[in-house]
């Protein structure tokens, strides 16, 4: 799983209309001077993909509020999102830290900008990593522990209160699989980075035992241990909650989340498993490098087994099942090489990975047909040219 990468933040505060005037610009009625208003609008305009527009607005309502007071807290925290998606990561941190000071343990209600999420925030952009991630994790995961247990606390919680607290259970869990992780790579020499793992796993699993993510990272702590089966039985489970389910599913997990699924499954020898996620996923974005170059990779280790794709019956293959695999492996791996150029997609290693692949099955099977009907056609039309050409000149004398 890795790290998670910072994702933009939808406001889960409810509202009765759209702050936006006509065709999409901001109101600026007499309410503008208001900062919930004001944040509201910039708010808007992140979710929009007008991030600089929406950071003038979030700084005019931090001035409008009280200094070094927890009033400040929903700016500062939006301008962390805000600086987020802009990219300026060191001015987000600093955001997300001045949150802290007012908000130290994240006591503060979320509605008045208070919580776990600027702990989550500052783990995932931590400069050190390792053990200062963890720290910040560990802090949003306490912050969400109090919280949940407030809300499951009230005799008869509301819908609201329902849906929040499953919506904090999903945080939390992912949390604990985050430092999972991270004890799984940065801090894997740590003497008990092993039980904290199994630790972190379990907890997570008893908060949400149906979360593909949790499940995907009990694989990921099982594959370290050698123990290959548990860690098929886990990728398995964790797609049963959601493959049949449509692609607009909420419960269908993000697509980063199912490449890094096709790369356990791959890595577990689940190779038909993981192609059917990869074409799924190409289905939904077929401009994606990694999914086309995953499908390629996984396509040649069926060609390894001598195993044609699942999607070709057995009376059908006029070549052995090897070269149809590998056929199809390199229509991937060109496919994401091209979108790779296109794109100007960064990741030498799995461009050249890509290119070695292809490069070693034309040895084995020849050069693609398509390239060599295209280099056939060209010299055909040359060749037509200077006939043409002949006759003009033919004429002429």
């Amino acid at each position: 799983m890795g790290k998670p990468r910072p994702q933009k933040k939808k406001s889960s505060k409810p509202r009765e209309k759209s702050v936006l005037g006509p065709g999409g610009s901001i109101s600026k009625g007499k309410m503008a001077q208001d900062p919930s208003v004001l944040l509201d609008q910039a708010t808007i305009l992140l979710q929009t993909g007008r991030a600089d527009e929406a950071l003038v607005i979030a700084q005019e309502a931090l001035e409008l509020t009280a200094e070094n007071t927890t009033a400040q807290l929903p700016a500062i925290n939006l301008l962390g999102e805000i600086n987020v998606e802009l990219g300026d990561i060191d001015t987000a941190r600093n955001c997300f830290l001045q949150a802290v000071q007012l908000d130290q343990d994240g006591s503060i209600p979320e509605a008045q900008g208070g919580g776990a999420e600027k702990f989550l925030w500052l783990a995932q952009l931590s400069e050190q990593g390792g053990k200062d991630s963890v720290l910040w994790f560990e802090m949003g995961v306490n912050s969400l522990r109090k919280s949940i247990a407030a809300l499951e606390g009230k005799t008869s919680p509301t819908p609201e209160e329902i849906a929040d607290i499953t919506q904090k259970k999903t945080k939390m869990s992912n949390a604990l699989c985050a430092v999972a992780e991270t004890y799984m790579t940065d801090l894997s020499w740590e003497e008990d980075a092993e039980a904290r793992c199994e630790a972190l796993v379990t907890e997570a699993l008893l908060v949400t035992p149906e979360a593909p993510e949790v499940l995907q990272t009990l694989a990921s702590v099982r594959i370290s241990q050698l123990r290959t089966e548990d860690a098929q039985a886990a990728l398995t489970r964790s797609m049963t909650f959601w493959k049949d389910l449509a692609p607009e599913d909420p419960k269908v997990p993000d697509f980063a989340l199912r490449i890094s699924l096709a790369r356990l499954l791959m890595e577990v020898t689940m190779e038909f498993e993981a192609l059917e996620v990869l074409e799924r996923l190409i289905l939904e974005d077929d401009q994606s490098v990694e999914a086309w170059y995953l499908g390629g990779w996984c396509l040649f280790l069926l060609a390894e087994k001598q195993v044609a794709p699942k999607d070709v019956p057995a009376e059908e293959l006029t070549e052995s099942p090897r070269q149809a695999s590998l056929e199809a492996s390199r229509e991937w791996l060109k496919q994401a090489l091209k979108l790779y150029d296109a794109l100007e997609y960064e990741d030498e290693r799995l461009r050249d990975h890509a290119l070695e692949l292809v490069q070693e099955m034309n040895k084995e099977i020849g050069e693609y047909e398509s390239e060599a009907e295209e280099e056939g056609e060209g010299e055909d039309e040359e060749e037509l040219e200077i006939e043409a050409d002949s006759d003009d000149e033919m004429a002429d004398s």
